[in-house]
């Protein structure tokens, strides 16, 4: 199997002891926390955000924007991270990401908030991407489990943070401070990474894959837009509307293009080889639907709440605690099994059994149900998600040549967040075509003063404060609009859970990605000159010093 084939480090070999490993993995925890506490920051602020800004049916854009920058920029993270070392890459992530922040806290209109969310996508998904990679770097796929713990636990916390700040900022000095508190963090993170993040850089002599990476973007746009047509920011088209036709021709030109160019590419950004790897294929496709289905769930449950339930903005950032509670325990209880018994494939089987039913129950959702009930739901639903998400990383990184760790890691995270993106798109679609269906219908029988016609002006505060029975009409067309949408993702995760079955079980490595490499080595005696202590000793007997390795990476 061919594979990049980078010139030797330009820095020395790194000595993965147990010090390095956890310096490094606490650069990672940083990063990964200001990335994941910026998604659940801005979800229950968005209601308030959208009403502010008059674009209430263009509120998936803002998700979705941050999603398809993902998409793109994870491919090519992971591609020059094999190529050319991680290190760089990773703080023009964290750069980009806190730089964006500052932006969006300063949008003044919808297109302007949209615009820098696509750029905090673009760090978003070198930070994910990358920390991924970093972790099959320096930690074998046999202990890795042990470190997947620490990362579900990061994003337990920091999901529980995210609402209730996000909740407390919008409420008090501003739904704008849920961008900008993301600075000093990012600068911390920074920080951390520069002096912490010691990794060998590469000289690369194969080309850079410009063709794969034009048709790549130009597809994963174009395959975007034309699932979201009914969002646009410009205000969506009929399908029988020419530009339509013509961005469906132009996404399928695109995805043709890209095969071709990557079956002819030296060094393609997405090898389709790796499609004829079993566990890479199999784990892409759980991870699409995944995505399709999780995301979809829940870029809609917070408006749901503000809206039907009365709730404030602080208080359903609450009542999605119970969800990350299922996905930060199940998270972390899978990686110290896997580590301990070796064995990883039956946990997606349990927990896409688990989303699936996750699912259906959501359908019951209602205006009053009781919060008890609804916390289980999303319980549920997180304690699912957290038996899939990491394991089905560690499965490819596990399956595939450790020089296209990051390649991989990178492709198969790219279609979830395809699917992700699609999912959103459809769902969004879904939910506001009967939402504005029942809104048109509560409003047109308003008497003038009530509030009829200012639908997409529409805020929490705004629904609480309207007469009866607008009040009341209003909330039921929010829970009447999202319920019965969750049917739609059920049949996605049963395939999932199929697919799930016919994943192979390979044993997992107990050598780290850049010890395979020759990038590190694992004992400091292994350091190129050195002498074992047992080898010091001189002619008549007496131990000698062993030299210091002045090539240790601090």
């Amino acid at each position: 199997m061919s594979h990049p084939a980078p010139t030797a480090p330009d820095k020395p070999l790194v000595v993965l002891n147990q010090r390095t490993i956890w310096l490094i993995f606490g650069a990672l925890l940083a990063s990964m926390f200001l990335s994941s506490l910026d998604q659940t920051i801005v979800g229950t602020a968005m209601p308030t955000i959208v009403g502010e800004l008059h674009g209430v049916s263009h509120q998936g854009w803002v998700i979705t924007a941050y999603i398809l920058a993902v998409a793109i920029a994870m491919p090519l993270y992971g591609k020059f991270g094999d190529l050319y070392g991680r290190r760089w890459p990773f703080l023009v992530a964290i750069g980009l990401f806190t730089i964006a922040s500052a932006g969006a806290g300063f949008a003044d209109s919808m297109g302007a908030l949209v615009v820098w969310r696509a750029v905090q996508g673009l760090g978003g998904g070198g930070l994910m991407i990358l920390s991924q990679s970093i972790i099959a770097d320096i930690v074998p796929a046999s202990e890795r489990g042990k470190y997947m713990g620490p990362l579900g636990a990061l994003f337990g916390v920091s999901a529980v943070l995210g609402p209730l700040l996000g909740g407390w900022l919008t409420e008090g000095p501003g739904w704008r401070w849920a961008f900008w508190l993301n600075i000093p963090i990012g600068i911390a993170a920074f920080a951390v990474a520069w002096i912490t993040l010691k990794l060998p850089s590469h000289r690369s002599s194969r080309p850079v894959d410009w063709g794969g990476i034009v048709s790549m973007a130009v597809a994963t746009t174009g395959i975007v837009l034309v699932t979201s047509w009914e969002s646009i920011v410009t205000g969506g088209y009929d399908w029988s509307d020419w530009r339509l036709t013509g961005a469906v021709v132009a996404t399928l030109a695109a995805v043709a293009t890209f095969v071709v160019v990557e079956n002819r590419a030296a060094e393609p950004l997405i090898p389709l080889r790796l499609f004829k790897n079993r566990t890479f294929t199999i784990t892409t496709l759980i991870g699409l639907v995944l995505g399709m289905g999780m995301f979809s769930a829940m870029a809609m449950i917070p408006t749901f709440l503000q809206m039907s339930t009365g709730a404030g903005v602080t208080e359903s950032g609450w009542l999605m605690l119970p969800m990350m509670a299922g996905v930060m325990l199940t998270s972390i209880v899978s990686g110290i099994a896997v580590s301990k018994s070796g064995r990883y494939k039956a946990y997606p089987i349990v927990g896409l059994s688990v989303v699936a039913l996750a699912m259906v129950w959501l359908t019951t959702l209602s205006g009053d149900m009781s919060m008890w009930t609804f916390g289980l739901m999303i319980f549920t639903l997180g304690a699912g998600m957290g038996l899939v998400m990491q394991i089905i990383v560690l499965a490819v990184q596990n399956a595939v040549d450790p020089h296209e760790l990051g390649t991989a890691t990178s492709a198969n995270n790219f279609f979830r967040e395809i699917g992700a993106a699609v999912g959103t798109a459809l769902f969004t679609t879904i939910f506001t075509t009967r939402l504005t269906e029942s809104l048109d219908s509560v409003f047109a029988g308003a008497p003038a003063g009530a509030g009829g016609g200012e639908e997409s002006m529409l805020t929490p505060a705004l629904v609480q404060a309207l007469p009866e029975p607008l009040r009341t009409g209003v909330i039921d067309a929010y829970a009447d609009a999202l319920a019965p949408s969750f049917w739609y993702l059920v049949p996605l995760v049963l395939v999932g859970l199929v697919l799930a079955f016919f994943l192979p079980v390979i044993k997992l490595s107990d050598v780290a990605g850049m010890v395979a490499r020759g990038e590190a080595v694992t004992d400091e005696a292994d350091l190129p000159g050195a002498v074992r202590a047992e080898d010091t000793s001189d002619a008549t007997g007496t131990p000698g010093a062993r030299p210091t390795a002045d090539i240790l990476e601090r």
